[in-house]
């Protein structure tokens, strides 16, 4: 390819030289420089015999001399580029861009010394130049200046408001682009990898699409590099947060607030993370000072009343759910909030407020779906049952729409589990396991009880109540990730494989892990997840001497109410009858397994028997976990203690059987749900055998 002809002199006489002559001259002279700076990015050895040509005609330019040593730099002729840059730089010494350019060419030869000052010219002739900074702060940390060098990461953080780059991909990610934007983050870090805003820009993507894991990884070296990037310490907490390390949030939040004691959103992080670990005095306390201070936040005021409904005060949380729905009108989660109140009723004004709210064309699916399930519930209550299914199923539906759940996967993982955890897979491990008795574990299906039998546990002196604990989870998601890559079952291959010494240890983890939930010296504790029916095994492998309840319902009751529950998160497969009526079965063969692997281990509790003979079930359940009984236990709705769960309010109550039957009022809707639970509805309350 020729290089572009440059025509930058005139044959005339200065003296004789029109306006025009000169025009063209300057003319062809962009052009020229124009065109060897569009080579750069494709051709710049190319790009060097155009400059050359250019220099010859005008000699040292500083603009071509500058683009001469970036082409020189990209053939990785580094002495030649800080030749040509020292030359420039000794007669700008001013010129930010030029030191700018020969501090990196400097600190890619190696002689991070010299980068060191030319870069610190750079910035101090332009402090707006944030990857000046952040090169500093590389040439820093190569040279063992470890603050110095996170001084400038930090420069680099403030002057970076206003890259372009950087500008893109946050639009990306506020249009919920994420993909886009992961790619623009991405792209940036292979050029420049201690750039911490991106690093912080990236670990928000992967918090969104739910990779704690990386996430928490990203913000480790962001914050290694930038220590007081506050922001991203924030985030850090946050991330730790949703990976169940109240303690270490706790600790980072307390950094964050040290530097700002007014961080909003690290305050309202350290109520939720207070709330995790049920100090409830404090979590209200601070929540009652933001409330104060940021009166009209609809989403601060619902996170206040969630805390409010479950250390019961009632009357308070209705109050703080009305009043986020007096600022934002078609708030629909704060709606469903209250209907979440079971003794809660809606009136007319309410009813015909919801049913207004459904009729706007921008309501969101978030809003909508929770205005259904809101609507549901009033007009159950009004015994408006046709009406009220119909709002039931269009919340499910949208909800469903947004979910990936594959009721085929459940099956083949029980089917996985009752192949391979047998009588043999047991005994072969015997003796394995931490031996502490502190927990009771408490599983099965939501809305099948398993609140009521905690209030009960938690009611006698002996055994402390804390809440649905994700500590075993999180045991699954570490097995996972240590699984043999390919394997098809991960979390259940690592876990077989593992000896005696790891299965106690994963044991002794838990209960350190669990420690910061219990705030009394009781030698027991309930821990409530329903979703561990599916660790039977695992309980069973890493804490022998633990005790295990499945409160079991009735198919169709349990069913139906977990269809008109709207669950935060966590319950993916409750959505759809069908769906709902498949995980009973599966559930309900599942536990029917361990009966006959761990004969006698688990102790079944149906809610029925428990209602309607209330007196002999807690002797049995007492009788089960080793304890005296106490007539306390009786009185479970004495028991003030917070509680964590849609049943919070009715375990405060005695207990009472209108309920037992009320699924029925929905009978002629429930086809699809008997259908799915097949020969399981036909064999209860007896537990099917089909191995």
């Amino acid at each position: 390819m020729p290089s572009a002809r440059v025509e930058t002199a005139s044959p005339l006489p200065p003296s004789q030289r029109t306006a025009a002559d000169t025009a063209e001259a300057t003319g062809s002279l962009q052009q020229a420089l124009a065109h060897a700076k569009r080579l750069l990015g494709s051709d710049p050895a190319l790009a060097i015999r155009q400059l050359d040509e250019v220099l010859q005609v005008v000699p040292g330019h500083p603009a071509a001399l500058q683009w001469l040593a970036a082409a020189h730099s990209q053939l990785g002729n580094l002495s030649e580029a800080v030749a040509l840059l020292w030359r420039l730089a000794k007669a700008h010494p001013d010129q930010p861009l030029i030191q700018f350019d020969f501090g990196q060419a400097l600190l890619r030869s190696g002689r991070g010394r010299d980068a060191i000052a030319a870069l610190r010219r750079a910035v101090q002739a332009n402090p707006d130049l944030p990857q000046a900074w952040r090169l500093l702060g590389d040439a820093l940390w190569e040279e063992g200046e470890r603050e110095p060098a996170r001084a400038a990461y930090l420069d680099h953080v403030h002057h970076s408001t206003r890259d372009p780059e950087l500008l893109a991909a946050a639009d990306a990610m506020l249009a919920d682009r994420i993909p886009q934007a992961e790619a623009l983050l991405r792209e940036r870090l292979r050029q420049a990898p201690t750039d911490v805003v991106a690093i912080r820009m990236l670990a928000e993507v992967a918090a969104r699409l739910e990779r704690n894991e990386d996430a928490t990884h990203l913000l480790e070296r962001c914050l290694e590099l930038a220590p007081e990037f506050i922001e991203a310490r924030w985030n850090y907490a946050l991330v730790l947060h949703r990976c169940n390390r109240p303690a270490d949030a706790l600790a980072e939040i307390a950094r964050v607030l040290q530097r700002d004691p007014t961080h909003a959103g690290c305050l309202n992080l350290k109520a939720a993370v207070l709330c995790r670990i049920g100090n409830y005095d404090e979590a209200l306390a601070l929540y009652r000072e933001l409330v104060r201070d940021h009166p009209d936040a609809v989403k601060l005021r619902l996170s206040q009343g969630h805390a409010l409904k479950t250390a019961d005060h009632v009357h308070e949380a209705v109050a703080a759910y009305r009043r986020c729905v007096e600022l934002e009108a078609s708030f629909g989660e704060a709606w469903w909030s209250l209907a979440n109140l079971k003794l809660f009723r809606f009136d007319a004004k309410d009813i015909e407020a919801m049913q207004q709210q459904l009729l706007r064309n921008d309501l969101s699916d978030e809003d909508r779906l929770h205005l259904e399930f809101a609507l549901g519930k009033a007009l159950e209550d009004a015994e408006d049952f046709a009406a009220s299914f119909r709002h039931y199923a269009r919340g499910n539906a949208i909800r469903r729409a947004q979910l990936p759940y594959d009721a085929n996967e459940t099956a083949s993982r029980v089917a996985h589990i009752r192949k391979h955890y047998t009588r043999e897979f047991f005994a072969e491990r015997a003796g394995s396991g931490c031996e502490a008795p502190d927990p009771i574990f408490v599983v099965g299906l939501p809305r099948a009880g398993s609140t009521l039998i905690e209030q009960i546990l938690a009611s006698h002196s002996r055994v402390e109540g804390t809440m649905e604990l994700p500590e075993i989870a999180t045991l699954t998601g570490d097995l996972r990730r240590q699984a043999t890559r390919g394997a098809a079952m991960p979390y259940h291959h690592a876990l077989a494989t593992l000896d005696a010494g790891a299965l106690r240890a994963l044991g002794e983890r838990y209960l350190a892990a669990t420690r910061i939930q219990r705030k009394t010296d009781k030698p027991f504790f309930v821990d409530k997840m329903p979703n561990n029916f599916m660790h039977v095994g695992l309980i069973h492998l890493i804490l022998p001497n633990a005790k295990i309840i499945d409160a079991r319902r009735h198919p169709m009751a349990c069913g139906f109410s977990i269809f008109k529950q709207h669950f935060a998160r966590g319950q993916d497969f409750s959505y759809s009858l069908d769906d709902i009526g498949r995980y009973y079965h599966d559930y309900a063969e599942l536990m029917a397994h361990f009966d006959g692997a761990l004969p006698g281990r688990v102790c079944r509790v149906q809610y029925e028997r428990l209602v309607e003979d209330t007196e002999a079930e807690v002797h049995r359940i007492l009788d089960y976990c080793g304890l005296a009984f106490e007539p306390g236990c009786l009185r479970f709705f004495d028991n003030r203690r917070p509680v964590r769960t849609a049943s919070s309010e009715q375990v405060r109550q005695p207990i009472y059987r209108e309920g037992l039957d009320h699924w029925r009022r929905y009978a002629a809707w429930l086809q699809p749900l008997e259908a799915a639970l097949g020969p399981v509805l036909q064999d209860h309350p007896a537990a099917p055998v089909r191995e």
